[in-house]
């Protein structure tokens, strides 16, 4: 994504006002603030979002979690608690990586093509830096975390049927956590940054 967003952002660049370095901030504020943790986040609910469902789900239809209740098991606290302390732990640091790889990428791009230089690029990301960025990045990145693992183990967990139903409940969550983060994207960002 960063190779992209610099090499679309350099070529479109004719106009002599703007100065070289722009190619290497409108990369660095992209990224930290809507690339890294939205794209991260929806490739997760797809990939994370999924397999809850269907683990927490297959787990119901064959009344392992009926079990669970039986032993006195607190089924959701023994669960779903768990991977959402995990999601809300470790997203964060995904998204970190995906920054960085983001930025190397938009550096990468560049240096093979030649629009510009490796000085200007650097000077571009360090331009106009504001550090609460990447805090706003990684309080939506644990709201997106939630809302993954929250919503498709509420599909799972409340799953009736069979396989099938389970795959069905699988998709409905992706679904679901796609547009939850969406919607808590715009929410987060009407809150934070305005």
């Amino acid at each position: 994504m960063g190779g992209v967003i610099a090499l679309q952002t350099a070529s479109n660049m004719t106009t002599p006002l703007l100065p070289d370095y722009t190619v290497g901030y409108i990369t660095q504020s992209s990224t930290i603030l809507e690339f890294s943790p939205t794209i991260i986040s929806l490739i997760l609910a797809g990939k994370v979002g999924s397999n809850i469902a269907s683990e927490v789900g297959t787990m119901r239809v064959t009344e392992q979690i009926d079990a669970l209740e039986i032993m006195g098991v607190n089924s959701l606290n023994f669960l779903v608690l768990p991977k959402i302390i995990g999601a809300v732990l470790f997203f964060p640091i995904l998204v970190i990586f995906s920054m960085a790889l983001s930025l190397i990428g938009g550096w990468l791009a560049l240096l093979f093509s030649d629009l510009t230089t490796t000085e200007t690029y650097v000077l571009g990301i360090r331009s106009f830096f504001n550090p609460f960025h990447i805090t706003y990045a990684l309080i939506k990145t644990v709201f997106f975390g939630f809302l993954i693992v929250s919503i498709s183990s509420y599909y799972g967990y409340y799953v009736k049927g069979g396989s099938l139903d389970v795959g069905k409940a699988s998709t409905q969550a992706v679904v679901s956590s796609t547009v939850a983060i969406l919607i808590m994207n715009f929410l987060l960002t009407y809150l934070l940054l305005l």
